[in-house]
């Protein structure tokens, strides 16, 4: 089983009313949410740890799991309000606009962080849910206590405007989580804002001195690319007309620990030891996957059909 920890939240995606007016519709979301949902569609074992609201919203994001299968049995329920984040896309790119104060998410503590079962192989980090505490300390808690035993994987998915303010707190978050994770993705852009300049796979080298064993980095339309000590494989991104790249990064993640899991590579052993055909598989799933997602609006990830 592979736990994705971390935040699920009502994106309003921009639209246009039947009388041509803007608009916003709800959709489900969350970096860490996108992956759980498209970890199930693609057919791995996958479930969903985070602050969850039993409001109206909150039912939507439920519902939404179970329909991809993702068991929602670690969730930790509350009273508190569901996180809502507006978008706006320019040029296919999308900024956000979060509302998370006194949230389910967002005051997820470690008195509900779950006991987990040997089953659980591989928890997955990332996202918004590592700026704000206390649900931050509380997702670095959980993979500090389970990062002996288990895979862990991250994916910080930067978003500068968010962490405005935080910045130093931030950083020594994620650079610590990099240290104790055995698989980093990263997309060039969080490469080049953790680390500077430089050459892409030179900056991703720097992030295994850190301690992780593979370094995933998405170079946007170009592809993604697999970097271990001694190994560097690249995949070209599959072409597709793009709608809008909200979900891409996540359902990468997705399609690589699929890929992962069926190699039967979530082991420690495993992780430290994957072969050029198993990361090219991994590369290979994460793109297709993810080109499925851009292809259409909003964070649709495919089923494995689909593929």
């Amino acid at each position: 089983m592979i736990l994705s920890c971390g935040e699920a939240l009502i994106d309003m995606l921009p639209r246009t009313s039947t009388e041509g007016e803007p608009a916003f519709a709800p959709y489900a979301g969350g970096a860490v949410f996108n992956t759980a949902i498209a970890l199930g569609r693609l057919g791995a074992p996958s479930a969903f740890f985070s602050g969850i609201s039993n409001d109206m919203l909150g039912q939507v994001l439920t519902e939404t799991l179970e329909a991809s299968k993702v068991d929602t049995q670690y969730c930790a329920r509350s009273g508190r309000p569901t996180t809502v984040a507006f978008v706006k896309l320019v040029d296919g790119q999308a900024t956000y606009a979060f509302y998370d104060e006194n949230t389910a998410g967002r005051l997820l503590s470690q008195d509900q962080l779950p006991a987990l079962p040997a089953t659980v192989s591989t928890l997955f980090f990332g996202g918004i849910s590592l700026v704000n505490d206390p649900a931050a300390s509380t997702y670095e808690a959980l993979q500090t206590r389970e990062s002996a035993t288990r895979v862990t994987m991250i994916d910080p998915n930067i978003r500068p405007g968010f962490i405005a303010g935080k910045e130093t707190e931030y950083r020594a978050r994620i650079e610590r989580m990099i240290a104790r994770a055995d698989i980093v993705k990263l997309s060039d852009e969080d490469l080049h804002w953790l680390l500077g300049d430089g050459d892409t796979s030179a900056l991703a080298r720097q992030v295994l001195e850190k301690g992780p064993k593979v370094v995933f980095v998405t170079e946007g339309a170009a592809g993604a690319r697999a970097i271990t000590a001694t190994q560097n494989r690249f995949v070209a991104a599959t072409r597709v007309t793009v709608a809008d790249t909200v979900g891409a990064g996540d359902t990468f993640n997705a399609g690589a620990l699929a890929a992962l899991h069926e190699a039967g590579a979530l082991t420690k052993q495993g992780i430290a030891s994957l072969s050029d055909a198993t990361l090219d598989a991994a590369l290979t799933l994460g793109t297709k996957a993810a080109a499925v997602t851009v292809s259409r609006p909003g964070a649709n990830p495919p089923w494995r059909h689909e593929l």
